[in-house]
Parts: C-alpha cells; sequence; structure tokens
C-alpha cells in the first residue's frame, strides 16, 4: 500500500466507522458493547488486581478494645487495614508494617489487654481507702505482667499478689506473696536463670516481698520457681555449670592457640575435663604457743603482799600459888657484875618513874622480846600468746585437670612438588607436650594428667544441604502469582477478542475495497483493472460469502450499490 492509500485509509477511518455500525443490527450492536465493556471491565479489574497490596499481619490475638484503638489509629493514619474477627489479627499493606508499629508503639499501642498504673488516672472523688488500695494493687500486677511479656519467649503473662494488711505490731505483719503464670510462644522454653530473674524482678517490685513467696507456673502446669532449693537440689546449678564450660572452653583455646602456629590452625583439636570444687568451707583456728623464758616475757601485772605480827613483852612466872603472891621487897646488891642487865644503867637524862632523878636507885631490867611473824606474797601475770586464724577457702577452685590433645600429621612436601602427610617426630612431640604443660599450667601434685597423640584427620565431605524444590522456592511462587494473573487476564482478553469480535466483524465484513474503487480524478478508466486499495481487514476468499455480503450490502445501502453500479456501466466494466 503506498502513502495516499494509507492517507486515504486514515482520513476515512470516521467513515468506515459509521458505515460498519450503520451495517450492524441491533443484536449485533448490543453484542458489540457488551464485548467492548466486558474488556474495559476486564482491563480495570487485571490492573488493579495487580496493584492491591500484599497485606502483612501487624498485630495478632489482640483482645477488643486494643483492636478498636489500633484500628481508630490508624484511620487516622489513613492506612488501610484488614481485620480478621475470628483470630483477632490485624493486617496492613506489607510495605507499611513496620512504619504502622512504630508509630502504634508511640501512643503505647497494643497494651495487651492489661490495665497498669493509668488506672490511678482514673479516681474519682470520694473513693475510700480500700478501693484505693485495690486500685493500687491491679495496677502493680498490670504493670508487672507488661514487663513480664517484653520477655521474648513470653507471650502472655498475669500476676497475682496476695498482700497482707499492714500492723503496727511487728509479730502480727504478714509478708506479701505472689504468683505469676506464664504463656510461653510454642516451643519456647525458659531456662533456671530467666525464672531466677522473673522470681527477683517481682520480688524487687513488692516491699518486703521475699523471694521465696514469689511462684512461676507455665502454662501447663508446671512448676518453674523453687527447683533449685539447696536442701533438695542433687546437682549443680546452672550458674556453676556455666562457670564450668566456660573454665574447659578457656583451657582448649589456649592450648589450640599456642599449637596454632606450629601444625594449624585446623590440625589441632583439644579437650579440657576440669574438676572443680564448688563446696563452701570456713576455718577458725586458735593456737597457742607452749611457755616461753620467763625472762622473755612480757609481764602484763605484777602483785606483792608482805605482813608481820608480833615485837610484844612475853608474858612469864612460875605457875602455881607463889607467882600469885605480893612481891617481896627488892633489895639490890652493893655490886653487880658487869654485862649484866643490872649494871646497865639509863641515861641521864632520862626521868625515872616517881620523878626520881638520874643519879639515883638504879631502874629495873627491860622484859624479854618476842619474835616477829613476817609473810611476803608476790604475784606475776605474764602475757600469753594466743593465734587466731579465720581461714574462708575460694568456691570454684580446681581440683584436678585432665587434657587430650590431637594432631594431624604435617603436610611435607618434596622435591618434585608431591604433597604427603608424616606424623610427628619423637622430638616435635616432645616439644609439643611442654608447650601444652606450660599452656595448661601442669600440676602433677594436683593430679592432672596429660595425652597428646598424633593421628591423620578424617577428612570429612561437606554435608550437602537439601536443595529446596524450584517450585518450593518464596521467590518463585510469587512469581508464578504474579505471571499467572497476568496469563489469566490475558487470556480472557484473547477470548473475547477472539470468540466474540472476530466472529462479529467476519458477518459484518464490507465487500472488497475494490468493488468501491473510485476512479481516478482525470477520468481515466481502468482496462479490467482496479486501482490498487487498502485491503481489508480480513481477507475473504469464499464466492458464497462474497455474495452473500453484496447482498446485505445492497439491502442496507442501496445508494452506494447503485453508483457502483452506474460506474461500472459507465466504465464498460
Amino acid at each position: 500500500m503506498s502513502a495516499p492509500a494509507e492517507v486515504l485509509a486514515i482520513s476515512d477511518a470516521p467513515g468506515l466507522a459509521r458505515n460498519f455500525l450503520a451495517r450492524l443490527s441491533s443484536q449485533q450492536k448490543l453484542g458489540l458493547m457488551l464485548a467492548v465493556s466486558a474488556i474495559a471491565a476486564l482491563l480495570a479489574g487485571g490492573w488493579l488486581w495487580i496493584q492491591t497490596p500484599d497485606y502483612k499481619v501487624l498485630f495478632s490475638n489482640v483482645s477488643d478494645a486494643d483492636g478498636g484503638a489500633i484500628i481508630a489509629s490508624l484511620q487516622q493514619m489513613n492506612v488501610p487495614y484488614k481485620f480478621s474477627e475470628g483470630s483477632g489479627t490485624i493486617l496492613v499493606p506489607a510495605g507499611q508494617v513496620h512504619d504502622a508499629r512504630l508509630r502504634l508503639a508511640t501512643q503505647g499501642l497494643p497494651k495487651g489487654g492489661l490495665v497498669g498504673f493509668e488506672l490511678m488516672e482514673k479516681q474519682k472523688f470520694g473513693t475510700s481507702q480500700f478501693l484505693e488500695q485495690v486500685n493500687f494493687q491491679r495496677a502493680l500486677e498490670g504493670e508487672l505482667a507488661r514487663s513480664i511479656q517484653s520477655l521474648a519467649a513470653v507471650e502472655g503473662a498475669r500476676v497475682h499478689l496476695a498482700m497482707g494488711k499492714q500492723s503496727v505490731f511487728v509479730r502480727e505483719q504478714q509478708k506479701p506473696s505472689a504468683s505469676v503464670l506464664l504463656n510461653l510462644y510454642p516451643g519456647r522454653v525458659l531456662d533456671a536463670a530467666q525464672v531466677n530473674a522473673i522470681v527477683h524482678l517481682v520480688s524487687s517490685s513488692v516491699p518486703n516481698l521475699p523471694v521465696s513467696h514469689v511462684t512461676v507456673v507455665d502454662q501447663q502446669g508446671n512448676l518453674l520457681s523453687g527447683t533449685d532449693d539447696p536442701e533438695t537440689a542433687t546437682g549443680l546449678n546452672p550458674h556453676q555449670l556455666k562457670y564450668l564450660h566456660a573454665l574447659e572452653q578457656s583451657y582448649a583455646r589456649r592450648i589450640e592457640a599456642i599449637l596454632a602456629p606450629i601444625v594449624g590452625k585446623e590440625s589441632v583439636r583439644a579437650q579440657v575435663a576440669a574438676d572443680v570444687d564448688f563446696s563452701h568451707s570456713e576455718r577458725t583456728d586458735e593456737i597457742y604457743k607452749p611457755n616461753q623464758d620467763p625472762g622473755s616475757s612480757t609481764v602484763r601485772s605484777q602483785q606483792s603482799l608482805e605482813s608481820a605480827t608480833g615485837g610484844g613483852e612475853a608474858e612469864g612466872g612460875v605457875p602455881g600459888a607463889l607467882s600469885n603472891q605480893p612481891p617481896m621487897p627488892a633489895t639490890a646488891p652493893i655490886e653487880t657484875p658487869p654485862g649484866s642487865p643490872l649494871s646497865q644503867t639509863p641515861p641521864a637524862d632520862t626521868a625515872q618513874p616517881g620523878g626520881a632523878a638520874a643519879g639515883g636507885a638504879a631502874a629495873p631490867a627491860a622484859a624479854p622480846q618476842v619474835p616477829r611473824n613476817t609473810r611476803k606474797d608476790t604475784t606475776i601475770n605474764y602475757e600469753v600468746d594466743k593465734t587466731i586464724q579465720h581461714v574462708r577457702n575460694p568456691v570454684g577452685g580446681i581440683k584436678r585437670l585432665s587434657v587430650a590433645v590431637v594432631i594431624d600429621h604435617r603436610k611435607v612436601v618434596d622435591a618434585e612438588g608431591r604433597a604427603t602427610r608424616q606424623p610427628l617426630s619423637d622430638a616435635q612431640k616432645a616439644e609439643v607436650t611442654d608447650l601444652v604443660k606450660e599452656a595448661m599450667g601442669f600440676n602433677g601434685e594436683r593430679g592432672d594428667t596429660l595425652s597428646v597423640a598424633n593421628s591423620p584427620f578424617a577428612v570429612a565431605e561437606p554435608d550437602a544441604a537439601p536443595e529446596i524444590p524450584l517450585w518450593k522456592q518464596p521467590e518463585m511462587i510469587e512469581l508464578a502469582q504474579q505471571i499467572g494473573k497476568n496469563l489469566l487476564i490475558a487470556s480472557l482478553i484473547l477470548y473475547l477478542v477472539l470468540g466474540v469480535l472476530r466472529p462479529l466483524l467476519r458477518r459484518t465484513e464490507p465487500p472488497a475495497r475494490a468493488l468501491l474503487a473510485e476512479p481516478s480524478a482525470d477520468g481515466e478508466r481502468s482496462s479490467g483493472r482496479q486501482e490498487p486499495v487498502p485491503e481489508p481487514v480480513l481477507q475473504l476468499s469464499q464466492h458464497e460469502e462474497n455474495l452473500a455480503l453484496a447482498r446485505q450490502m445492497a439491502r442496507d445501502d442501496p445508494r452506494t450499490v447503485a453508483r457502483v453500479i452506474r460506474q461500472w456501466v459507465a466504465g464498460n466494466g
């Protein structure tokens, strides 16, 4: 087709469309309108289907109160959502899940259906003291439950507090107690350390609540707290097991680190078994040293006591009647022998009894003296040597170490470049043994043992991960869904075009353009051959279809048929 013919066909398109619609019957027009409408609706629905966002879970298992608050907030944020009535799950578009969660978290949503200290903000005027205490207890229980629910393994929690009535008498005071019910996620468990943390969390949040008065139970009815009672425990607690494992790993890493530069990182394996003493022991000694030389000792105190009795005239005489008679007149001898007591005279200036002068008669002799009784006591106290020793043995002391080391054969490359593996020599093995002893702190008196073996390692083939079938991969599933959507829409459109529009066009196809060809402008007539015109949309090859189409045109547009016949007659066609 030449360019002028193409321009002519384009310019005649509105006329051809009008002629095409004019040749259609009422039923055909209705069918064409329905087909075009169905195609347009199908295209619009397919476009909306493709553009529909994929909804993901925002929150699940929310209560009715939290669900209503979340939906109200999502409406204010203009975030589309879907709410599942049966499971209590809220769905939002996948691209807005994290943003919606963060924005809802700033509003304190979801609250988990628990009432916290916000309950105290709704106090009414005239509330009794008992009601205030009950509200405070409810608020405290809700806050504790929220804190426990923040743990990764806990899905839900409930806390019950039993608060005793306060009393001014110490004997009548009652310690509070607490019970915690945990609802764990499927497949999650809590170890002893986590349970102990929950117990101490509750105990520290309630005044005067002992740790022993806190009970923790899971959703299966298993008692989680109180399992590490010293009176009933028969093994090591988790802290001791963790310390033992860390100690053994530390020694093993130390041995492998010192041997890795020599034999290679992948050519040495070490295992350590430690015997650790976790017993608590305390000892108090009071030691006295034996008696030492008093001259070198320290005097603490000294006491002396001295007493004497006697010194008076002794009683004398002959017992009987003679001693009771009055004394006879005294007669003094004219001369007294020298040295006699009578010859001794008192000093001249000594007055005599009765006022006699010194030069008078001689004084009588003095009476004999009685010996004196003397007593002397001395007490000396010395300091006594005393040593008080208080010894507390550390917990976790190493009693014994058992170490096993395995070394792979060394890789040796010969002159030809071939690599072989050879065992260690005795000197090399002795050197490795000495290094391991120094690294582990070998102590033979403690009973430590060491075993070093040199053996070729077995090369283990890597386990091939099970390959996921192509039709099970998430990316392929999503791609198949998208392709399926597009193919379904394309199939429906193709069916409407080929199954509805094409038969309709065939039934209403105009005759060949050769029949409608106009003569040239200069009046030149074609000699047995018409001017080439644009080919019809569908070529008609059967003579019967042409005749039927010509009859149809004669009935629908007789003027056009008459004009064509006149052109044929005038041009001798």
